[in-house]
């Protein structure tokens, strides 16, 4: 395994972390306890050493789980990250009152790496307004969280206004060869490491969108390295950087977590020459992706049912790979009636939530359109 070391904070972290919000589930939609046990297992005795959860994952479930699994090894062995979900925050006594039931959830007596969840430009006037670093720096005092720091969606001006206001021991952002522009972008990066602030990042395969590319795409991968999966360049490209101390992967399933060990077992940046086949790879995905849905699910709850997440999966698959059979059969098995964007009512909540500033109501009218005229109906 590939471990760094936070020079800030001292904490050598393995490169590949363990994301915690996309478990195996069972039919009733619950965690698939068994085989996300095994998938745990399997990742810690291989040298995963870092365990990233929080608040919201699998309806509030993940915690628990995740916490549960990781007491089958020595407490200092791992390190464990959680975070505060500031958008259910209206006072300082809501923050305390989350904290006190996470370490429950997680029956552990204190938080590795703790971070303000999913900052943007609102949610950091909260955070200030509320005095809410003030109280979990107390709580750093205490020894309840070894490492304070923030996950963040919204832009580079942001996260530079957040990143500079405050001595952070980390930060975690979203990264990938599709999303160096957005976001916090490449620039974040560089600050960051400017600042000596080291960097987690979260969606290094957007979502899975990058490891489930069109075969003409992935044959341009093939050509240099045909043993390598489009998910193990993905991982290598975000590596890269230096100042990238952790590479979180939401693991579903075993295989993608063997994956993952592979590529970080034996782990090589990329040359100057592999970033140009990146590039190659990422103007061809450009060309087709309709929208940059993550499946973060911040989202939903969706008032009238529509699963925006899901809606949106089929459609980029649809315009990635232009497989017709395959996306009328994900369309009538996987999206029920009720479950449609033709439910849709363009209340905006969902828009309100979406860290990735998705024109989500317009993109839904398209999705129903489209698979719409893809199953011969009429259109309205």
């Amino acid at each position: 395994m590939e471990y760094r070391r936070m020079e800030k904070i001292g904490a050598k972290v393995s490169l590949l972390g363990f994301g915690c919000m996309r478990f195996p589930v069972r039919a009733d939609g619950g965690i698939d306890r068994e085989q996300a046990f095994a998938m745990i297992e399997e990742a810690y005795q291989n040298g995963v050493n870092y365990f990233d959860t929080a608040y919201p994952y699998h309806g509030g479930t993940s915690e628990s789980l995740t916490g549960e699994a990781l007491s089958r090894y020595p407490r200092e062995s791992y390190y464990l990250a959680t975070k505060l979900p500031v958008w259910s925050v209206s006072s300082l006594e809501d923050a305390e009152r989350i904290f006190q039931e996470q370490l429950s959830r997680l029956d552990k007596d204190y938080v590795d790496f703790y971070l303000m969840h999913a900052l943007d430009r609102h949610r950091w006037k909260q955070v200030k307004e509320l005095k809410i670093l003030e109280y979990f720096e107390s709580l750093k005092a205490q020894g309840k969280i070894r490492y304070l720091g923030f996950s963040f969606h919204d832009d580079y001006d942001t996260f530079r206004e957040i990143i500079t206001s405050h001595s952070w021991d980390f930060c975690q952002i979203q990264f990938n060869y599709m999303d160096k522009d957005t976001q916090a972008t490449d620039k974040g990066i560089a600050l960051a490491e400017e600042l000596g602030i080291p960097v987690i990042v979260m969606e290094p395969v957007k979502g899975g969108s990058l490891a489930n590319l069109p075969e003409d795409i992935t044959g341009i991968f093939k050509e240099r390295r045909p043993g390598d999966t489009a998910s193990s360049w993905a991982l290598r490209y975000v590596g890269t950087f230096p100042n990238v101390k952790v590479i979180l992967s939401g693991m579903s399933d075993m295989s993608q977590v063997r994956d993952n060990l592979k590529t970080f077992g034996q782990f090589q940046p990329l040359s100057q020459e592999e970033q140009g086949v990146v590039q190659r790879v990422s103007a061809a995905i450009r060309a087709r992706v309709q929208n940059g849905c993550t499946a973060c699910r911040y989202c939903m709850p969706c008032p009238k049912g529509v699963d925006i997440p899901g809606s949106f999966k089929i459609w980029n698959a649809y315009h990635m790979y232009n497989n017709v059979s395959d996306t009328l059969s994900r369309w009538n098995n996987e999206l029920r009636a009720e479950l449609r964007p033709l439910n849709c009512v363009e209340c905006g909540k969902c828009e309100a939530a979406c860290p990735q500033k998705i024109s989500i109501r317009k993109d839904l009218k398209r999705v129903q359109r489209e698979m719409e005229a893809l199953a011969g109906e009429s259109v309205e």
